[in-house]
């Protein structure tokens, strides 16, 4: 298996830097909280297609694995944020991070279709 560093990264950094936005301001917005899950998780989704479109891996294996790494690691630190503010429990650390993996896989998947220059 092989995985691209840069695109790695940068997806985690792109989905921590909206997880962390969003459980900020879900801290203080009641309405902005009532969406921590789907939201979340659609970060996740994003940030695992962003790793597919940005990395130049043509296994569909290695974009699944690295969407998967980038929606968990961007989901753990946001619910781990919030867990510090107080917003969530503890225990949702381990729920939110495996679906959240999950949601990042599938955007692996997806992001793959959109590669220009892969079939």
């Amino acid at each position: 298996m092989k995985l691209a560093n840069r695109a790695l990264a940068i997806a985690i950094l792109i989905g921590t830097a909206l997880q962390v936005i969003m459980v900020t301001l879900g801290h203080s917005t009641p309405a902005v909280r009532g969406i921590f899950v789907a939201g979340g998780m659609g970060i996740s989704l994003v940030a695992g297609i962003l790793y597919a479109v940005i990395s130049t891996e043509v296994i569909i294996r290695d974009n699944v694995t690295g969407g998967l790494i980038a929606g968990a690691v961007c989901a753990f630190i946001g619910i781990l944020v919030s867990c510090l503010l107080g917003d969530v429990p503890a225990s949702l650390l381990l729920v939110g991070t495996a679906s959240s993996a999950v949601t990042g896989a599938l955007g692996g998947w997806i992001g793959r279709l959109f590669s220009s220059g892969r079939v």
